[in-house]
């Protein structure tokens, strides 16, 4: 049995098409949509929106951790846009959705990314598409189980909820093989990003469920240029699967 793992799409559709070929399932862990790539400041929705000059603001101010002036500028840059805040977003996140869901092949198992707009994805997910969050499914004859979405930051993604929401769905999974999500369990290693230098949130509650149950593998994404791309906690081994937007390359299970 060979699943191929991506993560981190951010919009590219192109080799998203091509990522299940040569395996018999391909899973997905979130964040199809691209608001701003902090690698080309001129691809998202922000620059389309907005230009690539204040996209290169905004970039530095986030960079640098200025969260409240970076809302500031996009509040002045809203406010000179005249419309309307929501929709112009969630039409442009749609545009996206349609063709990266497109590209899914069959059978494909995805859960949400923390910057992605869940209550969409039933409109865009084909019959060969399987959401999960907080649930299992059993791929060849492994159990794999599923948590979708981030938790809360200073960034204020779509997708982010409490800790406490967050646990709760990682309890509801039990024992499994493989266990999949987002972002990574709070390991210093595995959460800090040595692009960006700075430590992105990862899961108290995941970490726990590793050492508790001992999956086969720890699967997720988030971090884009993680200090350690995989390690061993206890028996289970934890891989960040990839900035799949960047290299194009499925991470590849094979059983």
């Amino acid at each position: 049995m060979r699943v191929h793992v991506v993560s981190d799409v951010h919009g590219n559709a192109g080799d998203l098409a091509r990522a299940g070929e040569g395996a018999d399932a391909l899973i997905c862990l979130g964040d199809l949509v691209l608001f701003l790539d902090y690698a080309d400041h001129g691809r998202g929705i922000f620059p389309d929106l907005f230009g690539v000059e204040n996209a290169d603001r905004l970039v530095e101010l986030r960079t640098a951790r200025r969260f409240d002036e970076a809302r500031d500028l996009g509040r002045r840059l809203w406010a000179e846009l005249d419309v309307d805040r929501d929709t112009a977003i969630e039409a442009a996140v749609r545009r996206q959705y349609a063709e990266l869901f497109a590209a899914f092949p069959t059978p494909t198992y995805a859960t949400y990314g923390n910057v992605d707009i869940p209550r969409l994805w039933p409109e865009f997910a084909g019959p060969g598409t399987t959401v999960l969050d907080g649930q299992r499914v059993e791929i060849g004859g492994l159990t794999f189980g599923f948590v979708g979405g981030g938790l809360r930051t200073p960034m204020r993604t779509p997708f982010e909820i409490s800790d406490e929401e967050y646990a709760a769905k990682v309890e509801a999974l039990g024992e499994v093989d493989v266990l999949c999500s987002h972002i990574p369990p709070e390991v210093p290693e595995l959460t800090y990003d040595t692009v960006a230098r700075r430590f992105e949130r990862g899961s108290r509650a995941l970490l726990d469920a590793i050492r508790r149950t001992r999956p086969r593998y720890a699967l997720f994404g988030h971090v884009h240029q993680p200090l350690a791309r995989r390690m061993r906690i206890a028996a289970t081994e934890c891989v960040n699967v990839g900035h799949f937007a960047s290299s194009g390359r499925p991470f590849a299970l094979e059983w």
